[in-house]
């Protein structure tokens, strides 16, 4: 059984505290398989996902025969709004809500997808880094695993503290698609969060993060969604920023990112 209020009481203080927590089992083992099925119709291209996908590992020559490196597809739920019908939804913004205030709100979703034995890292950086400046800076991704995640399929790694910290320069990915900033999996505080299907990990919009490329014989399927205040929704909105929902731009936008 699921039990949002207790699971997100505990790890409030340690999300906080290191800018990262996992957060338990959001989907029941029983679901798995509905939000599987969503997945892999947007993978097989009979959900048409169109502009809203690309690969975030398009710095890397794809093998042969491969689809994306790694696969991004934006705005699922607008693609698709059954999935916001389902359990998922809601008990994602009770943690959420619980982790950086009543007044969250659902500001986007994407699905990040690792092939078997595709080996590309997912580069290291900081999320707030594409976002536009701030009055309020509270956010947090909810990163749900669709399956069991642990180093050598790329489940997520995070710097503790690093959210504290004033945000690090980034610069656009070596095809100019995404952006990157210097970290390693040796910089103090780094740390593996290994998760089992339907548990899901929060980190703030400023952690810094990054995963391993996928070495292993199975799928890596991770569904992120991504909250802030409604009043912050609205400011972004305002400026045309809408996390490529009509505008499809990948780069800083973040002054306190921009590389001097």
């Amino acid at each position: 059984m699921i039990v949002v209020a207790q699971v997100v009481s505990e790890v409030a203080q340690k999300f906080a505290d290191d800018g990262f927590a996992a957060v338990g089992a959001l989907i029941a083992p029983g679901d798995l398989a509905i939000y599987r099925d969503i997945y892999e119709r947007f993978l097989s291209g009979d959900i048409e996902a169109g502009d809203k996908r690309s690969d975030l590992g398009s710095h890397v020559p794809r093998k042969e025969g491969t689809r994306e490196n790694i696969t991004q597809i934006m705005w699922p739920s607008a693609l698709h709004p059954p999935l916001r019908e389902l359990p998922l939804h809601e008990r994602a913004l009770a943690v959420a809500r619980e982790l950086i205030g009543p007044d969250a709100e659902l500001d986007f979703d994407m699905m990040i997808h690792k092939d078997p034995h595709t080996g590309v890292p997912t580069p290291w950086h900081q999320d707030a880094a594409y976002w536009v400046d701030m009055p309020d800076k509270r956010a947090v991704s909810i990163w749900i695993a669709l399956d069991d995640a642990d180093v050598d399929n790329g489940c997520m790694w995070y710097v503790r503290g690093s959210h504290r910290r004033p945000l690090r320069p980034h610069r656009p990915t070596s095809d100019g698609r995404n952006i990157q900033c210097d970290c390693s999996e040796e910089e103090p505080g780094a740390t593996p969060v290994p998760v089992r299907a339907g548990e899901a990990v929060a980190h703030s919009g400023t952690t810094l993060h990054y995963s391993r490329g996928n070495t292993t014989d199975g799928t890596r399927r991770a569904y992120i969604l991504n909250y802030r205040p409604a009043a912050m929704i609205r400011h972004e909105r305002a400026q045309g920023a809408d996390h490529g929902l009509n505008e499809n731009v990948r780069q800083v936008r973040n002054s306190d990112a921009a590389e001097n």
